[in-house]
């Protein structure tokens, strides 16, 4: 019973978290589709779901510990130590790079402190997805060469355990960390990068937007919307600021033109209702039919003045201005679904990104499969040299991700490849360094002999 202790005690704390996130997370999951009628339901009523289950994910990982033996149970702890160590030390060195560079901008907001917080706790999610497959390199490296220096791993493998079984609960772990990333990577880790740009927005502009400069267009009332800042609280009824409306005709002529300082939109009604208004007649002419069209400014406008009857609401407005890059995996598959038969959009870019939302959490496979036959040595010759090696492959999967991601969304290469290219170039490599290490073949050496390093 003592093994599975953790297990139910982190359950239980995770359980607490849920019933405190979940609630949350489900009334903005209503609110979104209040304004996306047209999202797609499913995928964003998994939020919640999905963050339950992130909840629960360090009591699944310690229940696993719990049935392991004690020798897998040792290897989990060093391995476990060792990634605590070097994660917060990646953590430390970030936050205070981080901190340096944005601490100018966090002093102009009128609590300093509270802002330091807030935005340092939505951007952990993206934080950690970057830097967890880091975090497992440095740990499998440290680890198994610390174990590797003192004999442990030779005294394993003469009890009768081969080098997969050896690895196996690092495997294990590795997945576990994969499953983090894959529940951030859900939603909260892409909409960090956007609250991350808003905070500091806030700080030095005194507004918190999610957007800028926003263009949209509405092929089926002809309305063409410019709207200078987008508030990032727009879906509990903010205003949108320095708002410009064109209205045209069904032949593409010009009709009026709305400018308003703030725009709201009220979700009971579905009216608009703009202040501070100017608007300007745009099929005005001066004295006869043929005489070119004039701009006539329109003295007598109530202000604020209520538009009814229009169908935009502020979650379409806002679709053309928010990056791929930003949204989670609902987010991008809502995009793709509703843009599926359109060709103004970049659909390209959003298919890569949603196939990179699933494609990025295996890289944490990949290095730990990567890490194990480097960071086993049977000499004290070898340990440098796989160490160096392991970095350098690593330098290079993150350079390939980024190759293969520009590739895909520029269209060289299909997107499911372009997302998903990194994780399998990877694992053909760790495939071939592990065979090596199990039929005791070295691994550094041979590449000295090929490459002249």
């Amino acid at each position: 019973m003592r093994r599975f202790l953790p297990a139910l005690i982190l359950a239980a704390l995770g359980g607490v978290l849920a019933a405190t996130l979940a609630p949350r997370e489900l009334t903005i999951v209503q609110a979104h589709l209040t304004g996306f009628p047209n999202a797609d339901a499913t995928a964003h009523l998994l939020r919640p779901t999905v963050l339950v289950l992130l909840c629960l994910v360090p009591a699944l990982a310690a229940f696993c510990y719990g049935l392991s033996d004690s020798l897998d149970r040792y290897l989990t702890r060093t391995f476990l130590s060792a990634f605590a160590l070097c994660f917060s030390a990646l953590f430390s060195i970030w936050l205070i790079g981080d901190l340096t560079n944005n601490l100018s901008d966090f002093r102009k907001s009128r609590d300093p402190l509270a802002l330091i917080g807030l935005y340092y706790s939505a951007t952990f999610p993206k934080f950690f997805v970057d830097f967890a497959p880091f975090g497992l390199l440095l740990a499998m490296l440290y680890s198994l060469g610390r174990l590797s220096r003192g004999q442990e791993i030779v005294s394993i493998i003469q009890t009768g355990r081969g080098i997969t079984r050896l690895i196996l609960p690092l495997i294990t772990m590795g997945l576990m960390i994969g499953l983090v990333c894959l529940g951030f990577n859900y939603r909260w880790a892409p909409a960090a990068s956007a609250y991350q740009e808003a905070l500091l927005d806030e700080a030095k502009m005194g507004s918190l937007s999610k957007a800028r400069n926003v263009v949209y267009f509405n092929d089926d009332s002809k309305r063409l919307w410019f709207i200078g800042g987008f508030p990032y609280e727009y879906h509990r009824g903010e205003p949108l600021r320095n708002v410009i409306v064109r209205s045209f005709n069904r032949e593409g002529q010009p009709e009026w033109r709305l400018q308003a300082a703030r725009a709201e939109w009220d979700r009971n009604n579905k009216n608009w209702t703009f202040h501070e208004v100017n608007r300007w007649d745009l099929t005005h002419r001066l004295n006869t039919p043929d005489a070119p069209l004039m701009t006539r400014h329109e003295d007598e406008i109530p202000d604020p003045l209520v538009a009814t009857g229009w169908g935009e609401t502020p979650w379409q407005l806002i679709k053309p201005g928010l990056k791929a890059e930003q949204l989670g995996i609902p987010g991008l598959y809502s995009w793709l679904v509703q843009n599926k038969e359109t060709g103004w959009g970049d659909q390209r870019r959003f298919l890569t990104q949603w196939h990179y939302r699933w494609a990025q959490p295996g890289i944490c496979l990949a290095i730990v499969l990567l890490a194990a036959p480097l960071g086993i040595v049977f000499s004290r010759r070898g340990t440098a040299g796989g160490i160096a090696l392991a970095i350098f492959l690593c330098a290079g999967m993150l350079f390939s991700s980024t190759v293969f991601l520009s590739l895909g969304e520029s269209g060289y290469i299909p997107p499911f490849w372009a997302a998903w290219g990194t994780n399998i170039l990877a694992t053909g490599v760790a495939l071939i360094l592990i065979q090596r290490r199990l039929v005791g073949r070295p691994i550094y050496q041979t590449i000295r002999k090929i490459l002249p390093l």
